[in-house]
């Protein structure tokens, strides 16, 4: 019998992914669960479900860096953004694809996220993410030429777009059994769910989501259209 399996989505962008990622192992452990760690790109996961990014709201991003702060003091560790953000988070996703870091892809993503949201590095520079590989003592030249090529390229994209099809509409999300769960605060539940004590109703639920929508704002009918007819075209 195969070990059950965890499906984690992630982009550097998010700081819940990093206050998540450095959790899960351990939840997964205690539980003989795979973790799965799969990059995607958080802005096109954004834009086919019509939504802006937290940093794409001010009031937002300022709620989002006040609770990080929080957080971190109140878990103890630093919190220190990115030099920039958002940022161009590619080169540093493909670098975490398992096709191009192998076996070792958990110390890698382990490593970015640190330098980014607890050392505040510029992720997007190129010089910065060879040095953090070379800090792993790993051939950066060859994984920093890698991420260049086409295959590279193609498998984030197939990434996000597996990702997408199974609803993933943010970041951080996990998935197990084909149960989503989304946010850094859903490691309580997931916990739940693999103990076998998952409060869920599923049939309450579904007859909640069955509901009739009492209004729609222009915006949201202007996307549905815009949807309905790009799966036409």
């Amino acid at each position: 019998m195969s070990a059950r399996s965890l499906d984690f989505y992630f982009d550097y962008i998010s700081p819940y992914a990093y206050f998540s990622w450095r959790k899960i192992h351990e939840l997964c452990g205690r539980y003989d669960i795979v973790l799965n760690a799969h990059p995607v790109v958080f802005g096109k996961l954004l834009d086919h479900w019509g939504q802006l990014g937290p940093a794409e709201v001010r009031p937002k991003k300022t709620a989002l860096y006040k609770y990080c702060d929080r957080y971190a003091k109140l878990h103890d560790f630093e919190f220190n953004p990115p030099a920039c953000h958002p940022y161009n988070p590619l080169p540093a996703l493909r670098l975490s694809l398992p096709e191009v870091s192998g076996t070792e892809q958990h110390r890698v993503i382990s490593a970015i996220f640190e330098a980014g949201w607890s050392k505040g590095a510029d992720l997007a520079c190129r010089n910065t993410l060879a040095g953090i590989l070379d800090n792993l003592q790993l051939d950066s030249a060859a994984l920093m030429a890698s991420i260049e090529t086409p295959d590279i390229k193609a498998r984030l994209q197939q990434e996000t777009e597996t990702a997408i099809s199974r609803d993933v509409f943010g970041v951080p999300t996990f998935i197990i059994d084909d149960e989503l769960f989304w946010g850094n605060d859903q490691l309580e539940h997931i916990e739940l769910y693999l103990q076998g004590n998952d409060p869920l109703d599923t049939e309450r639920v579904q007859k909640m989501l069955a509901r009739h929508r009492g209004i729609d704002r222009k915006s949201f009918i202007q996307r549905q259209d815009k949807g309905a007819k790009k799966e036409e075209g």
